[in-house]
């Protein structure tokens, strides 16, 4: 503040009071940005979106792992002892146990989950008796809350495999994105 002859003050502004305070964003930097991350996530939410629902194999191979864990769940809850049928042939597999009547395994059969048509079961490999690669087999979940230790190698007609490893205790069900050769690692 300067005061002048007649007595009268004025105010002067100094150059600095002009400078923008650097610390802070203002709205439209701040409206920029929110703008260019909603374009982002637009253009990028469909395309994985699609990918996580078209990618056939990795659909089958986590359906298998919820069933596997079902199954499990299942056979304790119920105490009988319940099988994983996987039919090489016709591509599909169903749930039965042991108890089921001639009719029971029929209607199973008949509402088996088909595998979708560029998705193959490959093999099954078993602990005990080795690899299973055409035909029918089961994996049993026992009533005492523990299953056969095995693995179902899934593939596509892109050549990608996909291996679930089914541990015998625990009910641990993992869901590997490569083939894994148990037969040749023991």
């Amino acid at each position: 503040m300067i005061v002048d002859c007649r007595g009268r003050r004025k105010f002067i502004l100094h150059p600095s009071s002009f400078i923008l305070n650097s610390k802070g964003f203002t709205l439209i930097e701040l409206v920029v940005v929110v703008t260019l991350i909603v374009i982002m996530i637009g253009l990028t939410l469909p395309q994985i979106r699609n990918t996580l629902l078209s990618d056939a194999l990795k659909r089958t191979a986590l359906r298998m792992v919820g069933v596997a864990k079902n199954l499990r769940d299942e056979a304790v809850r119920e105490q009988k002892t319940y099988g994983l049928r996987l039919d090489m042939v016709r591509q599909q597999y169903w749930v039965g146990f042991t108890a089921m009547t001639e009719e029971e395994q029929v209607l199973s059969r008949k509402n088996a989950e088909k595998l979708p048509p560029n998705v193959q079961i490959l093999d099954v490999w078993f602990k005990e008796e080795g690899k299973v690669s055409e035909g029918e087999t089961v994996i049993l979940f026992f009533k005492a809350g523990y299953v056969q230790p095995s693995a179902i190698h899934l593939g596509d007609d892109d050549g990608r495999r996909f291996t679930i490893v089914l541990s015998p205790f625990g009910g641990k069900v993992n869901m590997l994105e490569k083939y894994v050769d148990f037969e040749n690692e023991e």
